[in-house]
């Protein structure tokens, strides 16, 4: 539905200026790095409502498009949106703690290198 512009399944459930605006970034200009847990910068992001905002690829370090969307949850699980390459992915696993292995890291790492034009 993020992807679609608020529309799921031929039925629009949120307003496209509604999805724009979960997608941009509220943090003031100030804020250059966020931390969600203390002691683990993240780069280059920004926060939307509800989730973390890409604003700068090579900051942030991880493959991916400006604009991309994510969250992370407990046991490794999490999701992104790219919308400049019209996709997503969920990872769901059942590993804690979440930071131990790199499995979303190398996940969306696959997952970028795994794309063909």
């Amino acid at each position: 539905m993020m992807l679609n512009g608020g529309r799921l399944d031929g039925v629009q459930i949120l307003a496209p200026k509604t999805v724009n605006l979960m997608r941009f970034n509220h943090l003031p200009d100030a804020i250059d790095k966020m931390e969600i847990a203390e002691g683990n910068p993240i780069l280059g992001c920004g926060f939307g409502l509800g989730f973390c905002v890409i604003q700068d690829v090579a900051k942030n370090g991880t493959p991916g498009s400006t604009g991309n969307y994510y969250w992370g949850g407990a046991a490794s699980t999490g999701f992104w949106i790219d919308p400049v390459e019209d996709m997503y992915a969920i990872l769901m696993t059942q590993f804690m703690p979440s930071g131990h292995y790199p499995l979303s890291a190398d996940f969306k790492t696959l997952v970028y290198q795994a794309l063909v034009d």
